[in-house]
């Protein structure tokens, strides 16, 4: 037996998403990598996306959706997300450090800093977001299963990045 059609498609379309989602998390690596001159920060930086992935699934499982092909699309932008989100604080954890700071200090003041600018981010990324879940009509069935691995998986990365990060930064900075 076979698959066609319609089925078919959608397993060829998963084998690329597989194929191209590794690639797209090799580049975002290494392109962090090079300014960071390190493989230890990229690494802090691209943990948040496990966490973000299991935010994305508990969102489909609060909005009450089956995870399909469109959903796996929402977690491979998620990733962008919740990277650009994680930089803004290794950022300046990073430039704090070079100033001379003692790790304990950044550590401590780098969540109270960076606060306002991560909750920013979030708020404004999960209020875009928040009408195509409440959408009703054509093609918002679509829509809701791209934008709820989203909003679940921001809120998710923005508890961690609040109190992971520094404690995975310091455990980093100690060793």
């Amino acid at each position: 037996f076979d698959f066609e059609g319609e089925q078919r498609q959608q397993m060829e379309s998963l084998g690329s998403l597989k194929v191209n989602f590794v690639v797209a998390q090799l580049a975002i690596f290494a392109l962090l990598a090079i300014p960071f001159r390190s493989y230890v920060q990229p690494a802090i930086v691209m943990s948040a996306i496990p966490f973000g992935l299991v935010g994305a699934v508990l969102g489909h499982v609060l909005m009450g959706l089956d995870l399909s092909l469109l959903s796996l699309f929402g977690m491979v932008a998620l990733t962008g997300v919740v990277v650009n989100d994680s930089l803004i604080m290794i950022d300046l954890i990073n430039r704090e450090r070079a100033e001379g700071l003692p790790v304990e200090q950044v550590i401590r003041d780098s969540g109270m800093r960076r606060f306002r600018s991560i909750m920013l981010t979030t708020a404004t990324t999960f209020l875009g977001l928040v009408p195509i879940l409440w959408s009703v009509g054509t093609g918002s069935d679509v829509m809701k299963r791209i934008a709820a691995p989203m909003v679940g998986g921001i809120f998710t990365s923005f508890l961690l990045e609040l109190l992971v990060y520094p404690a995975v930064y310091q455990i980093w900075k100690w060793n």
